[in-house]
């Protein structure tokens, strides 16, 4: 199982980072031991002084394939949630500064936290899906799939070009903006279309 996360894919988010808004998907990957599952804390890692949240719909691949046509894509998962990619953004900022891979900084141990996976109602537009993420009670990110620069299925078409994708692996379609910081003993929950489908406490 792999995690596979897309950067810059809402152009808000882009530029509060000040990115470049991407013209292709922007992918990295986390291993198996960055997913945090639920139920399970979260520990905060002791070597960073400046962990920040990303809150993003979170889709599981449901069959194997390789090559997927963007038309195709959207029958390679059944199941969806919200999850968080934990980030050191200030490993982030000195890797980018030195020219370096900076996967210290995004798949270190328990880095992708996800929810409980729903099926994917049917009424529900996989385009058109409203998602927020509250800190300690207040909202601090809120999103809508509408407002991705690439779409889901632009996504998995454009990853199974580079890497087969297996059943099980995770696919974390990018953040909106409203990341910061995350402290010891905050309360981090996600809704998707009004539902509570994410909770990490952090130790």
């Amino acid at each position: 199982m792999k995690v596979i996360c897309v950067g810059r894919n809402y152009a808000d988010h882009a530029t509060e980072l000040k990115n470049e808004i991407p013209t292709e998907p922007v992918l990295f990957m986390k291993p198996k031991n960055a997913v945090l599952v639920p139920e399970k804390p979260f520990y905060y890692p002791e070597f960073t002084d400046d962990l920040h949240y990303e809150c993003e719909v979170v889709v599981k691949i449901n069959k194997n394939g390789k090559f997927i046509g963007e038309r195709h894509a959207l029958k390679y998962f059944t199941e969806i949630s919200l999850g968080i990619d934990f980030t050191a953004r200030d490993l982030q900022r000195e890797q980018q500064r030195k020219g370096l891979p900076w996967e210290i900084a995004k798949a270190f141990d328990d880095s992708a936290a996800i929810g409980y996976f729903n099926p994917l109602p049917a009424d529900w537009d996989i385009n058109n899906l409203s998602f927020e993420l509250r800190k300690n009670g207040e909202m601090v990110q809120e999103g809508n799939t509408k407002d991705m620069i690439f779409k889901i299925s632009k996504i998995i078409s454009y990853a199974s070009k580079f890497f087969t994708l297996n059943i099980g692996d995770l696919v974390f379609t990018g953040t909106p903006a409203g990341v910061g910081q995350v402290n010891v003993h905050d309360v981090l929950e996600g809704f998707l279309m009004g539902e509570k489908v994410l909770e990490v406490n952090v130790m």
